[in-house]
C-alpha cells in the first residue's frame, strides 16, 4: 500500500459541482500547455521561425483571429446553453454520464496537443506504449495472468472485436482438418466445434509455420459461417450484438435471445435448456455473452453459473466460448481487489472497504452472488469494458481484454507500412485491432487515471464504492416516496434492489390499474425532467427513460407489473411498461450530508413536474 492511496481524496480528482477547484484545473493546464510550447521552442532552437512578426502584425492576420474568436463565442454560448448538465451531483438522475476525472481531462487536453495515431508505432511512441501498458492492466484487473488489451472507440466495437474472437477461434479446427489434418485427427465436425479455446490454441502452435495457411482457411475466408452456430445473448442486451452479428458476417438469425429472471439477470436454467435443446438438433453453440451491469437496470449476471454449467456440459462433448460484455460495470471489479490486487473473500471485504473509506457507512451494499459473478470473470475468454463509463474518463474510450495475449494472433493482419512484422518494439496495436487511426490522447487519458487511482479498492474501487453508496441511498429514498397532487396519490415503485449503481422506477397513480395510464404518466414525466420540454437550465431533476417491452424482453417484467396490481391481460395487450432510470455515477451522493441536503429540491421537482402534467391533462380535457 503507498501513501498515496492510503489518503485518497476523491474530491480532489474533480473539477466539482460548482468549479471548487477550477482553479487548480487552470493552474495545471497552463502548466501543461506551457511544457508543450517550450517543447516546440526548443526542438532544433537553430531552426528559424515559420511565423513572422511582421505576418502576425499585418490587417489580415488580427481579421482572421477576431474571426475565430467570434467563432469560438458561438461555440461557447451554443454548448454552455444546449449541454447536459451530468456534473450537477443532485440534479442530475439520468444516463451513464457524470462528473470527469481531472487527471484525465488534463492528460487528454496534454496529449491532444501531439495528435499520436497508435495504430501506427512511429508516429506515437509515447502513446502507443501507454496504451499496451493500459492494456495489460486491463488484463490484471481482471485476474488474467497472460492477458492483454487495449481500447477501442466504445464498448460496441469491443464487443464486436469479442465476436471476432469468438467466429475465428471457433472455425480454426475446421480449417485445421483442412490444411494439417494430423492435428485433429479422427475428430468429428461437431467434435471440431465443440473443442475448447484452449485446446485450439494449444493446436495453433503446433502449427508451426502454417499458421498464416490455417487462419486464410478460417471464418475470415467466408468459409463455415453458418456451422459455428448460435451466439446466445441475455434480452438485456445491448443492441451493439445484432450489429456485431450482422457486420461479422455471423447473421442476425445466429443471435438467440436468452429468457431474464426477476431480478432481469440471465436466467440459468432457459440458458441450459436453450444449449441442450439446439445440441440435441445437433447445433453448436458459437459462445454466450453475460453482461456485467446492463445498461437498462444495472444487472449484473450470473457469470459463475454460465461457467459452472459450461463445465458441465464440457463433460457431455459441448463447449461455448464465453464473452463478458462489462462495458458498463467492468471497473467495478476493482472494488474486490486488495493492494496486491488479489480478489479478497466475500468475508474479509468489510474489512478491506472499511480500510480505504470505501463506503461512508458500515454497510455491506455488495451482494453475494454480484461477489461471485466478479470473482469468475478470470475464466471467460474476453470481457469488454469502458473507462468512459465507470472509468470517468473522457469520450471515446472503450476497452476489450482477452484472456491469452495468444489468442490475439487469430485475427491479427500487416500492414507493412504502418508497422513490421516481427518487429521488436513495445506495440504493434494495428495488427490487432479493428481501427486504422486511433487517438494517442485516449491511452494517455486512461493511462493517466490509472496511475492516479489503482485499479484496486484503494484507488478505482473507493471511486466505484461512492458511486454504489449512492445509489442505494436513491434506491431507499424512492422507496418510500409518494405525492398529493390535488386529489391523487402517486406513488413511487422501483424496480428492483440494484446489483451496481442502476435505480429504475416508476410513477404510478394509487388506485389506477391501467397499465396504458401509467405508461403515459411515466413518459409525460420524463418529457418534464428532461432536455425534451422547456431548456435544461430550467429543469432542477433531470431523468432518462426507457422501455421493456415484449419483443425484447418477453415476460421478465410480467412479476413487476403484476406486484403493481396490474392484470396479466394488461400486459400483454400494452406489451411494455416505461420506467424512469438513472445510472447514479455521480461521487458525491454516498455521504448523507450531500445526499440529505437534495432531497426536499428533489422532492420539489417532482412535485412541480407531477402538477404541470395533470394540470396539462385538465386543461387538455376543458378544451
Amino acid at each position: 500500500m503507498t501513501k498515496e492511496s492510503a489518503n485518497l481524496n476523491l474530491d480532489a480528482l474533480f473539477i466539482g459541482d460548482k468549479a471548487e477547484n477550477g482553479e487548480l484545473y487552470k493552474s495545471l493546464l497552463n502548466k501543461l500547455v506551457d511544457e508543450h510550447l517550450g517543447w516546440r521552442q526548443n526542438y532544433m532552437p537553430q531552426d528559424k521561425n515559420m511565423i513572422s512578426h511582421a505576418e502576425q502584425d499585418s490587417p489580415a492576420f488580427e481579421a482572421t483571429v477576431n474571426h475565430m474568436k467570434d467563432v469560438l463565442d458561438q461555440l461557447s454560448q451554443r454548448i454552455r446553453t444546449e449541454s447536459v448538465p451530468w456534473h450537477s451531483a443532485g440534479r442530475y438522475w439520468g444516463h451513464m454520464n457524470s462528473e470527469t476525472l481531472m487527471p484525465a481531462m488534463l492528460a487528454y487536453n496534454y496529449a491532444m496537443m501531439w495528435n499520436g495515431n497508435n495504430v501506427a508505432y512511429e508516429s506515437s511512441p509515447a502513446t502507443s506504449q501507454m496504451e499496451e501498458e493500459v492494456g495489460h492492466e486491463f488484463a490484471g484487473m481482471m485476474g488474467y495472468r497472460n492477458g492483454w488489451g487495449h481500447i477501442v472507440a466504445d464498448g460496441s466495437l469491443a464487443n464486436l472485436e469479442g465476436l471476432w474472437y469468438a467466429r475465428n477461434i471457433k472455425s480454426l479446427p475446421l480449417a485445421m482438418k483442412e490444411v494439417m489434418p494430423e492435428l485433429v485427427a479422427d475428430k468429428s465436425d461437431w467434435e471440431l466445434l465443440n473443442m475448447s479455446t484452449e485446446q485450439i490454441m494449444k493446436l495453433l502452435i503446433k502449427s508451426g509455420n502454417h499458421l498464416d495457411e490455417i487462419k486464410d482457411r478460417s471464418a475470415r475466408s467466408g468459409k463455415n459461417l453458418q456451422k459455428l452456430g448460435k451466439w446466445l445473448v441475455p434480452q438485456t442486451k445491448h443492441y451493439s450484438w445484432m450489429k456485431a452479428a450482422d457486420i461479422i458476417g455471423v447473421g442476425l438469425d445466429q443471435v438467440v435471445p436468452v429468457p431474464l429472471d426477476n431480478d432481469f439477470r440471465m436466467d440459468i436454467h432457459s440458458l441450459e435448456t436453450i444449449v441442450r435443446d439446439l445440441a440435441a438438433q445437433g447445433i453448436p453453440i458459437l459462445g454466450v455473452v453475460g453482461v456485467a451491469g446492463s445498461t437498462e437496470e444495472g444487472a449484473v449476471d450470473q457469470i459463475d453459473k454460465i461457467i459452472a454449467l459450461r463445465e458441465q456440459l464440457i463433460n457431455e462433448g459441448i463447449y461455448f466460448y464465453i464473452h463478458v460484455d462489462a462495458a458498463y460495470g467492468g471497473y467495478f471489479r476493482t472494488i474486490f481487489l486488495d493492494e496486491n490486487n488479489d480478489f479478497v473473500s466475500y468475508e474479509k471485504l468489510p474489512e478491506l472497504h472499511k480500510k480505504y473509506g470505501v463506503f461512508t457507512e458500515n454497510k455491506q451494499y455488495i451482494k453475494r452472488d454480484v461477489y461471485e459473478a466478479y470473482k469468475a470473470f478470470d475464466q471467460v475468454e474476453s470481457i469488454t469494458i469502458d473507462p468512459h463509463k465507470m472509468g470517468y474518463v473522457p469520450y471515446s474510450a472503450g476497452g476489450i481484454v482477452i484472456k491469452d495475449i495468444q489468442m490475439r494472433d487469430v485475427i491479427s493482419y500487416f500492414a507493412t507500412y504502418v508497422f513490421e512484422k516481427g518487429a521488436d518494439i513495445p506495440a504493434l496495436l494495428g495488427a490487432y485491432i479493428l481501427e486504422g487511426s486511433k487517438a494517442g490522447a485516449t491511452a494517455a487519458s486512461v493511462w493517466t487515471a490509472h496511475h492516479v487511482l489503482p485499479l484496486n479498492a484503494s484507488g478505482y474501487g473507493k471511486l466505484q464504492g461512492a458511486s454504489v453508496e449512492g445509489s442505494h441511498r436513491y434506491y431507499q429514498f424512492l422507496k418510500d416516496l409518494s405525492f398529493k397532487i390535488g386529489d391523487r396519490t402517486i406513488e413511487v415503485h422501483p424496480l428492483v434492489n440494484p446489483d451496481f449503481n442502476m435505480v429504475d422506477y416508476v410513477l404510478k397513480e394509487k388506485g389506477n390499474n391501467s397499465l396504458a395510464d401509467m405508461n403515459q404518466l411515466n413518459h409525460a414525466f420524463y418529457e418534464e425532467a428532461s432536455y425534451v420540454k422547456d431548456t435544461l437550465y430550467s429543469k432542477e431533476y433531470i431523468v432518462s427513460h426507457t422501455d421493456f417491452a415484449i419483443p425484447d424482453y418477453g415476460n421478465s417484467p410480467l412479476d413487476f407489473v403484476k406486484s403493481l396490481g396490474i392484470t396479466e391481460e394488461d400486459w400483454n395487450q400494452q406489451g411494455k411498461v416505461t420506467v424512469i432510470r438513472a445510472a447514479v455515477l455521480t461521487p458525491y451522493m454516498n455521504t448523507e450530508d450531500n445526499f440529505y441536503y437534495f432531497v426536499p429540491k428533489i422532492k420539489l421537482a417532482m412535485k412541480k413536474d407531477l402538477e404541470a402534467i395533470f394540470e396539462g391533462s385538465r386543461a387538455k380535457q376543458l378544451s
